[in-house]
Formats: structure tokens, C-alpha cells, sequence
């Protein structure tokens, strides 16, 4: 088992310093190198070169990793953590170099067996190390050059090894493109935070370099000094700053994917936020991605994250343009438990634009009143939030509504809202204005944090474990200040209150020795940022829900195989040779059950051509019907017919049905071309009967094909997937769910996907909770409640009745012209249309021709006229009919 020594000395991080591309001239000596073949999962295979580098004066023990092939390639350098080693990263590395990169990975100066003393990404130390690196990778024959001595190169690492990226960036303008994950912006505020000292986290930092011997001299120093004081000092600050990314901030000007860790104490969102700040302002492509885990622990998607890594280079590395690299702003959210496996339940959000953190601010009002606590002698005993160590149990756990926090009586103040009316999701950073007193005119240093407090108020949960320290210096008491608690994300429940405590200690802090008296006072509410254009995906669905339909397939074919007696088929229906579906008389009562229906005389027809939308509230039949219709299970009742083929489990005629469940399995390691493959050769059908290139056609993905299913993104893994269920050109296509997880673009290209398979003269049946793609993608529908057919026929005529008229119009309508329209007698209301080009009216007494009449009067330049709704408006209005 992995101690959190040893993890610790894994995840930390590290930084160099300044360097310039002058370094080119310096001559970089080569060891003797060493060649070894990589067993991988799938071809090509990767070939290791391990060679001990000097660029800098210093050994750096080094990997060099290629797959297949002569021609160039760009390369790709991973830092690891402070602690670790190159070892650390080489699962990456190798899957990089699968798909088609040079990657080179070393262990940094004092870690591994590399020489050299810890300089915390010192320029002239660790950031120098990587310029000899990038110039040695310029001499490979193999590696993608801009210009002569400039390699196309990208930096990647986590913590240690992502400071070092930001930092490479902004002394080598060579570097094109960085993912730095979990790191810091500036070593002084990460530590330092406010000026109070996070005695705890910089421990870990030294013991975990192999203690203070092994770190440059004036480090060691500077941390004794600092340890024994309890406080920074200028110089302290001033150093470790000198050796951040932020210290370069104007020039990192690359491309920028920044992953960072909500578990995480040590380095806190607002890091990746100041880098997002200043990387965009200097004019380059950023995305921000706020990851479950962190320093503290938890999940830290290790799959997802190399995944949105790769293709970020994919995109401005290999310059593949169609590369889907994710949107601006995504964070992970955690709520439940899968009751299948124990394990948190996540899915992701996202953002368009990347919203910062006090992006749609709320404000709750707290109780009022003054609050005087006190910091006791020596500061014992503290209060508890993140306990490095530990940190990442309980982080997690505060995720799922489990509070561990501690806070002791006498040592904090408090100030609760009521509870509130509606539920809060909080993205980024509260605040609010205090003001804070201390006795005999001593610094302040107070931590504070936001609980959120049950409806009975006997238990509280700290989002996150995180606190925000505080150091209020004698000239700033007396008088209004605005302090910035910890950013989180954080579902504050209907119900709840928020619970705002300042605290006079913390266990990972360094608080004053000497016993004193505070006093704070809210001089307003909490604000609390919402974020409100991050929306969140729609849940993942648990492996079961793909699992045993798969599994049922499976069992199913084995009793065709085995059995010994079979129930005899109906004879085929010459009549319905040519129909692709008709559904008889379907019923299903639910297991065990006498009386209680699935699904109940459920009959309906699907022609050629048709793009078939199934719709229906929950619960309403629509998931055993099309299990039914796939062979997977045997109604009770009625009948389904194929093509005039009965359906029965394994029955020949289900060989013209495609079928796409959500959560379709791929091989991560293999391509999405080499999956395809393997799942029609799996089908033992012959491989000129697959149609591939046609089914590729219609999906659209292009040059993604070739690369690794893991690099894929949510809509490429579903164009994938409904690629898998087109091989063969089935005739009958059918889709549950096939927009579940994408972005508005994504279900656009989605619904061109349906629309140009059925153009063929194919048909597709598709079962959606999006109503308004339903009615852009789909020709007809059917309407299911409760088992029952409640609605069946063409979507005009679903949703042609109704007192919304559409106006259309040969040129635009005006906005006056609109508000003319409006104000007519019997009109309730006219607002134009998205494009411009017509008018929706709600009639409110007129007839159609009234309103032509006037309209034609107005010299409206009317091209049609006819009925409108909604296809929401129609599906509500027949769900609340049937269940009248």
C-alpha cells in the first residue's frame, strides 16, 4: 500500500527558473543511451531510450520514448512530481508515444537518479535543465522542427512537473503548447497564503525532497527561519515568487489547458484562476478544468484528464483543426453513491466562456451582531479542516454531505443565514465585508470557511475541507474590509443554511503563540457566486444500464445455440415485406406482477425514410419497448414485426437492426477505426459486408479515427458509437438516447447524423428527452404514458393545432413592424422569429384570415401562414390529457 509519504513525494511539485533560447549554443553531452522495446497494448509498438542528459552542467536522468514509423512527429516533455520521479510518468509517456509523438520524460535535479540539489524550478536550475532538453530533441531526426533548432514541443506535467511547464513557457518561446495540472501560479501565496504560514504543507514539502540537506542552501534556510518565526518575512516571499510562474506571467503565450484540483489545499482553484487571467490576456487559447481530486486525494480522472491532454495536443501540436478539445470552462460535480460499486457519483459541467470566480453573485443576508472569540497560548488546540495526509478521504466525503471539520469553543465567531428557499449551487469564490479588531494592536490571523448546515442543524459540512487564512494587519482593523473565502463548487440544498465561521486556528496553519482577543463584524451579506452559464451533463448511467442489456444479448444467444427445443416462429407476413416495424397489441407487466404494466396494447407503424422520435415522460414504457424490439426480452402479448419477420431472441431478421445504447464500451488503447473493426469481426459476418467507409461517412469524425478511442471526447465517443451500430447499413437504426452528455454543436452534428442515414431510405427510430431536438431531427412520433399509446403520427400534425400561428416573410420583419402586429385587435402577442424572416402570433379572439387581411394591410411581405406549437407545448399538453 502506498503511504501518503510516498504519495506525497509523487504529486508535490516543482519549478525552474529563467532561461532563454540562448541555450541552443550550450552543448548538451550524452550519455551512453539504452534502448528498450515497451510491451503495449496494442500496435505500434513503443521503443524506450533511457540517457543520462547534462544541459545544464548537471546528470538528468532521462526516457525518450517513439512508436512506428519513419516520418516526423511533434514532441511532448512530462514533468513529474516533487518527489517522484521520471518512473512516475511513463504510463503516459508510452500512450503519448502511441499516438504518434516524440515523448521525453527526466527526473529533475535532486529526484531519481539525477544529480544536482532541489531549487524549486530555480531559471538557472530546473527551467534550464528543460531548454537543454528542448535543444536535444531539436537534434532528433525524428522530431517536427518550425525552424532549425525550434522542435514543435508541448509540456505537460502534475504539480511540480505542471510549474515547470508554465514556467518553460514563459523563459523558451520554443514551447508551443503546455497542460499543466494541479500546480501552482506563485510558490509565495500557495505557502505563504495572506502572509500566515502553511506550516503543514511546507513539512511535507521538505521532508518529502528527503529533508532540508537536500534542498539548495539559501531554500534550507529560508525554511528553518520561516518554520521557527511562525511568519514569512520579505525575503522568504521575494524568493520563492522569483521562482513562479507568475514571475513570467507576460510571457506565457501558448495555448493553455489548466487542470486543477478542487481537493486541494495546497494549491487552491484561485491559482488556476490567475493563471487563466494572465495567459488570456496575453492573447492565447485557454480552457480551464476543475478536476475532483487534487492534493488532498480523491479521483483524480487520471483517464479523462491524459485524454483532454492528448487531444489539447492534438489540436496545437499536430494542428488536427477538427479536434474536439473541450469546452472553456468544465469542473467535475460529485453528489451520491453508486449503489453498484460504492463509488462517488460524478458528472461534468461546463461553460462556453470561462466565468471566473464571483460570476453571477447572490446575495445571502446574515444574522447580525459582533462576534469576539479568542486565539489561544501556543495556539492549541487548533481547529481541523484539510489534514494533509488524510486531507483526501475527507474532502471527499464532504462531497457526499459527510462533515469532519472541527472547530473549538471559544476559538471562532459565527454568523448563519436562514435557511434557504432554493437550492444554491455556489462556483467560485464567496465574499464578504467584515470588520475585525485584535487586542494590544497585534496582527490578526483568522481562517475562514463556509459550512453548509442541515435543515435540524446537527451536522455541518466544510466544502471541500478548505479554509481561507487571513492576516489583518493593525492599520486595516476598525474599518470595512472585503475577504475572499475558499472557491469551491458546492450544491447548497433547499432548506440549508450557510454558515459563515472565522476561527482563530487551524492544524495547517501557523498561528500566533500569543493568546489574544478578536472581534468581527459582518458589515453586509454573503455573496456567493453562482456561475449560471455552467451547465451541468446529464448524469452518467451506471455500467449495468448498458451491462445487462449486453449481457442479456450474450445469454440470449447462447440458449439459441444450446437449446434443444425451440417455441416455433410465426411464419413471415409477405404483406409487411417492406415495412421496417410494426408493433401489435405490445404488452409487458412488470415482474411479479399481476396487473401492473410496462407496457399495454401498444400498436404502431414506422415507414421507410421516416426518422421516428419515442417520447415519454419517465416511467412511460419507452426503454422495455425498445428491448422488446431488439430481441432482448419476450412480450407478454401482441407481436413485433420486421420486415414482416416476427421478432424472437437471435432471430435472422434482427441482422438489418442497428442498435446505440449510451455507454457503449471501446478498447481505450486501440483507435476508433481498430474498435470497428474488431467489433465486426466479431460479428463473424463478412468484412465486405460492413460498409465501413459509408457508415464513417454519415458519423463524421474524420481524421479522429486513427487516434486512441481514450483521447476521444463525449460527442466523438457517441458519433463512434452510432458508427458501431451503422456497420452493416442496417435498415432499421435504432438510437436510445444519442445526445445524452454533448454540448448544443455536438447535438447539432448529432441530429445531422439521424438526418443523413435516413435520407437513404433507411429508418431510425430515436428515443430522446430533448423535445426541441425531437422536432428539428424527427418526421414522426409516438407519444407513450403509462405503458399506453397516447399519440401517433407526423410532427406537423402532433403539433400543428394550437392559437400560435407562424407568419413567414419573403425579407425581415422589424421590430416596430412586430409591435404593429402585436397591438391589432384580437392579437395577443407577435414576436419575430430567431432569423428574422417571420412572426409567431398568438391569436386572442382573430381568425387566420383576419390576420391575413390586416397583415396584407400592413404591406407585410407574408410568403405562408399556418399553425404553430411547440413540440414541448404539444408533448405536455397530451401527457397531462392522458393522465387527466
Amino acid at each position: 500500500m502506498e503511504t501518503p509519504t510516498a504519495r506525497w513525494r509523487r504529486l508535490l511539485p516543482r519549478t525552474p527558473g529563467r532561461w532563454a533560447a540562448a541555450l541552443a549554443a550550450l552543448a548538451v553531452l550524452v550519455g551512453g543511451g539504452t534502448w528498450t522495446a515497451v510491451a503495449d497494448d496494442g500496435p505500434p509498438a513503443v521503443q524506450r531510450e533511457d540517457r543520462m542528459l547534462r544541459p545544464g552542467g548537471v546528470p538528468i536522468d532521462t526516457s525518450y520514448f517513439t512508436a512506428g514509423g519513419s516520418g516526423k512527429r511533434p514532441a511532448v516533455l512530462i514533468g513529474h512530481g516533487f518527489g517522484g520521479s521520471k518512473n512516475d510518468v511513463r504510463a503516459q509517456a508510452e500512450k503519448l508515444a502511441a499516438d504518434g509523438y516524440a515523448v521525453l520524460t527526466w527526473s529533475a535535479r535532486g529526484f531519481g537518479r539525477s544529480g544536482g540539489a532541489i531549487s524549486l524550478n530555480d531559471p538557472d536550475g530546473e527551467v534550464k535543465d528543460v531548454s537543454g532538453l528542448i535543444d536535444w530533441l531539436a537534434e532528433r531526426p525524428e522530431v517536427e522542427l518550425d525552424e532549425k533548432g525550434d522542435p514543435r514541443v508541448g509540456l505537460t506535467g502534475a504539480s511540480y512537473g505542471g510549474a515547470v511547464s508554465l514556467l518553460a513557457a514563459g523563459h523558451d518561446q520554443r514551447v508551443d503548447a503546455i497542460a499543466p495540472v494541479i500546480t501552482y501560479w506563485n510558490l509565495a501565496d500557495a505557502l505563504f497564503p495572506d502572509g500566515v504560514f502553511k506550516k503543514l504543507w511546507a513539512g511535507i514539502f521538505v521532508t518529502s525532497g528527503g529533508g532540508c540537506e537536500k534542498f539548495e542552501k539559501r531554500l534550507c534556510e529560508m525554511y528553518e527561519r520561516v518554520a521557527v518565526s511562525g511568519k514569512p518575512d520579505a525575503a522568504a516571499t521575494k524568493l520563492l515568487t522569483e521562482r513562479s510562474p507568475s514571475a513570467v506571467a507576460d510571457r506565457i503565450k501558448v495555448p493553455s489547458l489548466l487542470l486543477q484540483g478542487q481537493s486541494d489545499s495546497l494549491f487552491p482553484l484561485g491559482h488556476a484562476d490567475a493563471m487563466q487571467k494572465a495567459i488570456s490576456a496575453n492573447g492565447a487559447p485557454v480552457s480551464v478544468d476543475w478536476i475532483s481530486g487534487g492534493h488532498d486525494g480523491g479521483d483524480n480522472e487520471t483517464s479523462r484528464v491524459e485524454g483532454r491532454v492528448g487531444a489539447w495536443f492534438d489540436r496545437y501540436l499536430k494542428e488536427e483543426t477538427g479536434t474536439d478539445t473541450g469546452p472553456a470552462f468544465r469542473v467535475t460535480r460529485t453528489g451520491g453513491i453508486d449503489s453498484t460499486d460504492g463509488a462517488a457519483l460524478k458528472r461534468g459541467a461546463s461553460s462556453d466562456t470561462y466565468p471566473g470566480l464571483r460570476s453571477g453573485g447572490r446575495e445571502i443576508p446574515l444574522g447580525e451582531g459582533t462576534k469576539t472569540f479568542r486565539n489561544p497560548a501556543g495556539s492549541a488546540p487548533p481547529a481541523i479542516s484539510a489534514v494533509p495526509g488524510v486531507g483526501g478521504g475527507l474532502s471527499q466525503l464532504s462531497s457526499l454531505g459527510v462533515g469532519l471539520s472541527l472547530d473549538f469553543p471559544g476559538q471562532f465567531g459565527r454568523f448563519e443565514s436562514a435557511p434557504l428557499a432554493t437550492s444554491v449551487h455556489v462556483t467560485g469564490t464567496p465574499t464578504v465585508r467584515v470588520t475585525v479588531k485584535a487586542t494590544e494592536g497585534r496582527d490578526a490571523v483568522l481562517f475562514g470557511k463556509v459550512y453548509d448546515v442541515s435543515p435540524d442543524g446537527r451536522q455541518q459540512v466544510l466544502p471541500s475541507q478548505l479554509v481561507a487564512p487571513y492576516r489583518i494587519t493593525p492599520d486595516q482593523q476598525g474599518k470595512p474590509i472585503e475577504l475572499a473565502l475558499p472557491a469551491v463548487d458546492h450544491e447548497f440544498d433547499a432548506g440549508h443554511r450557510m454558515r459563515l465561521v472565522f476561527s482563530a486556528t487551524d492544524l495547517g496553519y501557523a498561528s500566533p503563540a500569543e493568546p489574544a482577543t478578536y472581534t468581527v463584524t459582518a458589515d453586509g451579506p454573503l455573496t456567493v457566486p453562482t456561475a449560471p452559464a455552467v451547465t451541468t451533463a446529464a448524469a452518467t448511467l451506471p455500467w449495468w444500464t448498458w451491462g445487462l442489456p449486453a449481457a442479456a444479448l450474450v445469454i440470449a444467444a447462447a440458449l439459441l445455440l444450446t437449446a434443444r427445443r425451440r417455441t416455433a416462429t410465426p411464419a413471415p407476413d409477405p404483406e409487411l415485406t417492406d415495412v421496417p416495424l410494426q408493433i401489435t397489441g405490445l404488452s409487458k407487466k412488470y415482474a411479479k406482477s399481476v396487473d401492473r404494466y410496462a407496457v399495454r396494447e401498444l400498436s404502431f407503424r414506422v415507414e421507410k425514410g421516416q426518422v421516428l422520435g419515442l417520447l415519454g415522460p419517465n416511467g412511460a414504457g419507452k426503454t422495455t419497448t425498445l428491448r422488446m424490439l431488439m430481441g432482448l426480452i419476450t412480450p407478454d402479448e401482441g407481436e413485433i414485426r420486421v420486415f414482416g419477420q416476427a421478432i424472437r431472441p437471435g432471430a435472422p431478421v434482427l441482422s438489418r437492426v442497428g442498435a446505440f445504447v449510451e455507454g457503449a464500451g471501446f478498447l481505450p488503447h486501440l483507435s476508433g477505426r481498430a474498435n470497428l473493426d474488431l467489433y465486426w469481426q466479431a460479428t463473424g459476418r463478412p468484412a465486405e459486408d460492413a460498409h465501413i467507409e459509408e457508415a464513417l461517412e454519415i458519423a463524421g469524425l474524420g481524421d479522429a479515427l486513427a487516434r486512441a478511442v481514450r483521447t476521444y471526447s463525449q460527442g466523438m465517443r457517441q458519433r463512434l458509437a452510432i458508427a458501431q451500430a451503422m456497420l452493416g447499413m442496417p435498415d432499421l437504426l435504432i438510437l436510445d438516447e444519442p445526445t445524452n452528455g454533448l454540448d448544443p454543436p455536438q447535438i447539432r452534428e448529432m441530429r445531422d447524423v439521424m438526418i443523413r442515414y435516413a435520407a437513404g431510405g433507411r429508418t431510425v427510430i430515436v428515443s430522446s428527452h430533448l423535445l426541441s431536438e425531437v422536432e428539428q431531427s424527427c418526421t414522426h412520433l409516438v407519444v407513450m404514458d403509462r405503458g399506453r399509446l397516447v399519440q401517433a403520427g407526423p410532427v406537423a400534425e402532433i403539433t400543428g393545432s394550437g392559437d400560435m400561428i407562424l407568419v413567414t416573410t419573403s425579407d425581415e420583419v422589424s421590430e416596430p413592424l412586430a409591435e404593429k402586429v402585436a397591438s391589432l385587435p384580437g392579437i395577443g402577442s407577435a414576436v419575430r422569429t430567431d432569423d428574422g424572416r417571420g412572426l409567431l402570433v398568438r391569436l386572442d379572439g382573430a381568425t387566420t384570415s383576419r390576420l391575413v387581411a390586416d397583415l396584407v394591410r400592413l404591406d407585410v411581405p407574408v410568403t405562408g401562414v399556418g399553425p404553430h406549437r411547440r413540440l414541448e407545448d404539444a408533448f405536455l399538453t397530451l401527457i397531462s390529457g392522458g393522465a387527466a
